[in-house]
């Protein structure tokens, strides 16, 4: 026999802050690279770049990603 257990609030809360925490992820990521190019752009030199981005704590390949707007 099986049981069936009833969605309970602390489910569905759980649920909301999962979806939640996704898509801030996502949202993170497009401004990490968003940042990342705009960072290139300004850039004296790759040196500059990297050393800016290390500052910023973000990393080179955040800006190669492909962003759909």
């Amino acid at each position: 026999m099986t049981w069936a257990r009833p969605a309970s609030s602390t489910d569905l809360t759980t649920g909301r802050f999962a979806e939640a925490r996704a898509l801030e992820k996502v949202h993170s990521s497009i401004q990490n690279g968003r940042a990342a190019r705009t960072v290139a752009v300004h850039a004296s030199d790759t040196q500059d770049c990297r050393d800016l981005l290390e500052m910023l704590g973000l990393d080179a390949s955040e800006g190669r990603q492909s962003v759909s707007q």
